[in-house]
């Protein structure tokens, strides 16, 4: 065996159609594309969504609220998942991204859903009332970043 010698499985390769070459193929004369309409043409699609020329239903459903480009969005940290922290830990973003609970880069806002755990020296870039109130309670600081 050569490699000169190496070919295809038999029927493995098939020659392409020609088509439009004579009434006699078969596939003249519209070349198997029926009778000629916009399907039957190069690029005879249309876009997604185009009903016909008719106003398209997206366009006349109303339209409510607008998207505000100037909001800033937080990352969420309630108080019952800061209890894995030692007491008298510093807790700022980079630790609290490398325990998984945020993820980096992140403004983070700390919220009050559960009991405050220890005393905590927690940097956040925002605290809810509620938050604030219980960590100065069970004797920890907020500092806001």
């Amino acid at each position: 065996m050569k490699i000169n010698d190496l070919a295809p499985a038999r029927g493995a390769r098939r020659k392409s159609t020609r088509v439009g070459r004579g009434l006699g193929s078969g596939l003249g004369k519209t070349s198997g594309k029926g009778s000629n309409g916009q399907k039957a043409r190069s690029g005879g699609t249309k876009a997604v969504g185009f009903e016909g020329g008719q106003m398209p239903i997206t366009q006349k459903m109303p339209k409510r609220g607008f998207n505000n480009i100037f909001r800033i969005e937080y990352e969420v940290v309630n108080l019952k998942d800061l209890a894995r922290f030692d007491s008298n830990t510093q807790v700022n973003p980079e630790v609290l991204a490398d325990k998984g609970l945020v993820r980096k880069n992140r403004k983070i806002k700390i919220l009050g859903v559960g009991e405050a755990p220890k005393q905590l020296n927690i940097k956040a870039h925002k605290f809810s009332k509620s938050a604030a109130e219980k960590l100065a309670a069970a004797g920890g600081k907020t500092e806001v970043l």
